[in-house]
């Protein structure tokens, strides 16, 4: 699959996607919305400021000049990346801008009906990489769930629940079409969100090769938005093999923002 319909795919879905999960009805996030959950995912609520805000239906989040390596072995990449979590129905979107060598690449991760897959095309029209398959599946919801505390109507779903473990780790478990992933995340002494771990999420190489090796989401620098929401700023997902903690992805946040109840609002 080439570039333009790599890309026109991307939107295609993604438009389909905005049009299927609308709200029925316009709510904001009450403190009792989350007294079900631990302590620490409502302190986490309350101090990232999402109280009285509209619950929503879709996240959109954008990158720019992401530090990305394809593998400890592979090459070192400046990417965009754009992705859309949608929540309704586990689904997740995303699509990478980049080069290689001068040439142009770009990629496409997706997850939908509890199918997840990565494409890579470069110089427009060669497919570098197609990568499908169960372990794909497993390692596509698992990074959804590491994303859930972006868009917090995710933690009322019926398909996600949470057990604590002490007073600053919650283990997360998301469950959709007969898969199952979990994790630990972790928050400091401000309510903040800092890491997520799993095993659930296998590392996959440009071969097709899948390990399963243990895997990292980071979240640093909290600063409130414009829109009163408190963020981290910085994102780094982490392998972490035995003898190394592998950073594949560094990245600021340039822009997060919603999709609400209506079509007007999205």
């Amino acid at each position: 699959m080439g570039y333009l319909l790599v890309k026109k795919q991307f939107k295609k879905d993604v438009s389909r996607l905005i049009t299927e999960n609308q709200l029925p009805d316009k709510e904001v996030f009450s403190e009792n919305d989350f007294s079900h959950l631990p302590s620490i995912i409502q302190k986490y609520i309350i101090n990232c400021g999402y109280i009285g805000t509209p619950k929503m239906s879709y996240l959109t989040m954008k990158y720019k000049n992401v530090d990305f390596s394809q593998g400890r072995k592979g090459p070192n990449l400046k990417i965009d990346y754009t992705q859309y979590n949608f929540i309704k129905e586990p689904s997740r979107m995303a699509f990478i801008d980049s080069s290689m060598f001068g040439i142009p690449f770009e990629g496409y991760d997706y997850y939908e009906n509890g199918v997840g897959g990565m494409k890579g095309v470069i110089a427009k029209i060669i497919t570098l990489f197609n990568q499908k398959g169960e372990e794909m599946d497993k390692a596509c919801l698992a990074t959804f769930l590491a994303e859930c505390f972006f868009a917090p109507t995710i933690l009322l779903q019926d398909y996600i629940e949470f057990e604590e473990i002490n007073d600053h780790q919650v283990r997360g478990t998301i469950k959709y079409k007969e898969q199952t992933a979990s994790g630990i995340f972790t928050f400091n002494e401000n309510f903040e969100m800092i890491s997520f771990t799993t095993k659930d999420r296998a590392a996959t190489g440009t071969d097709g090769s899948m390990e399963y090796i243990p895997w990292s989401a980071l979240c640093s620098d909290y600063q409130v938005a414009k829109n009163g929401i408190k963020y981290p700023v910085k994102f780094q997902a982490v392998w972490n093999y035995p003898d190394d903690n592998f950073i594949y992805f560094d990245g600021v946040i340039h822009d997060i923002s919603y999709g609400f109840e209506n079509k007007n609002n999205s």
